[in-house]
């Protein structure tokens, strides 16, 4: 009897801890009048998540997966810069083009028709171009040709007989004999090399094909152009300027290829306007021009004599904001971003001046700043 009593409890205890454990995953609701309120779902608190204030907190893992890297920013005197739509020329000490002199039909060089892309050396024989003649002009030629062939011939054999009278007749006849052969054979070999005549064209510097654009068994114009050759080392930059004040100004160029930046030599500017603006030349040579192309739009970065309190910073770190202005995130705690609004000018293409917004000391966001602008 007393071990019926014990199992009973027991069945009981395991039923209330059943009930027990339903109830405390089961939501559970207060009576009328008793109501304290609902209760905010517990996010993660540990991961990125942006702040009431705009901040954005990162943590150190994050970040670190995110690659984020600061730099600290200090004010300086800083050139006054303007930023100028330009294009890629070609430079006309180190490149070339290849036009044939007479009209004609195209045929391949030893190596047979360079592509776009092929290097090639001064003075290679890039094709032929076979002259087109009219039929009543070629035949003229070869009746030309056939009388000199003939008389030719009799002035051989005139010198053969004068020869043999070498005793008897004057020296001076002789001579004038073998004159007459002579003359005769170059004339011939003249018109013979006019009837198939092909004009070798040439390469006129070392470089890159930048163009091909003919095909073999083309006919082709005078004048007309069949290759480019650059040396993509070596180019030319325009740029247009609209107020004329700033070719006078220059104290410096740089070019943006990437994250790289690439110094530009001012050789001058010209003295009558395109569509308004006045052509600047800049020359570059680096390794870092291989990426650009001729007649490829580019973007100058002029840089005056005049001076100006700034802070250089890198373009990567520049933002927009949800209204549509310019930001850049600065570090103020560990794992603690915020953002200021700034004001900048162009400086030389991969950096700019940032005048107003930040202040020396700060440590701003170079790279995964826009990681950084996505949190929510």
């Amino acid at each position: 009897m007393k071990t019926k009593n014990t199992v009973k409890k027991l069945h009981w205890l395991a039923l209330a801890a059943t009930l027990s454990l339903a109830g405390a995953g089961a939501p559970s609701f207060a009576g009328e009048g008793h109501d304290h309120g609902a209760v905010p779902a517990v996010g993660n608190a540990n991961g990125p998540q942006r702040m009431a204030d705009g901040s954005v907190f990162l943590p150190k893992p994050a970040q670190r997966q995110l690659n984020v890297r600061t730099l600290v920013v200090e004010t300086a005197e800083l050139p006054r810069a303007f930023e100028l739509n330009g294009r890629v020329l070609m430079d006309p000490n180190a490149g070339g083009k290849v036009q044939p002199i007479n009209a004609g039909r195209i045929e391949p060089g030893p190596n047979g028709l360079p592509n776009a892309g092929q290097t090639v050396k001064k003075g290679e024989v890039l094709a032929y171009v076979v002259s087109a003649v009219a039929p009543l002009e070629k035949a003229s030629q070869s009746a030309q040709l056939a009388e000199i062939r003939a008389a030719k011939a009799l002035a051989e054999k005139r010198l053969a007989r004068l020869r043999e009278l070498s005793d008897t007749v004057p020296r001076k006849e002789v001579e004038a004999a073998e004159s007459e052969v002579v003359s005769l054979t170059d004339r011939m070999s003249a018109v013979s090399a006019g009837l198939a005549s092909k004009e070798a064209l040439l390469a006129p510097v070392s470089g890159v094909i930048a163009s091909a654009q003919v095909v073999a068994g083309q006919v082709v114009d005078a004048r007309e152009l069949i290759f480019e050759i650059v040396d993509p080392k070596r180019v030319r930059i325009e740029a247009l300027a609209f107020d004329g004040a700033i070719a006078s100004n220059i104290g410096g160029a740089t070019l943006a290829v990437g994250d790289q930046r690439v110094p530009l030599s001012f050789i001058g500017a010209a003295r009558s306007l395109r569509e308004q603006a006045l052509p600047l030349n800049f020359q570059a040579q680096s390794p870092e021009l291989l990426g650009l192309a001729v007649g490829q739009p580019v973007k100058v970065v002029v840089q005056s004599k005049q001076k100006t309190q700034g802070i250089p910073v890198p373009q990567a770190s520049l933002m927009k904001n949800a209204a549509n202005q310019n930001v850049i995130w600065v570090k103020t705690a560990p794992e603690k971003f915020e953002p200021r609004t700034v004001t900048f000018e162009p400086l030389d293409g991969a950096s700019v001046t940032v005048t107003s917004g930040l202040k020396s000391g700060d440590r701003v966001a170079t790279q995964g700043a826009t990681l950084i602008n996505q949190v929510r």
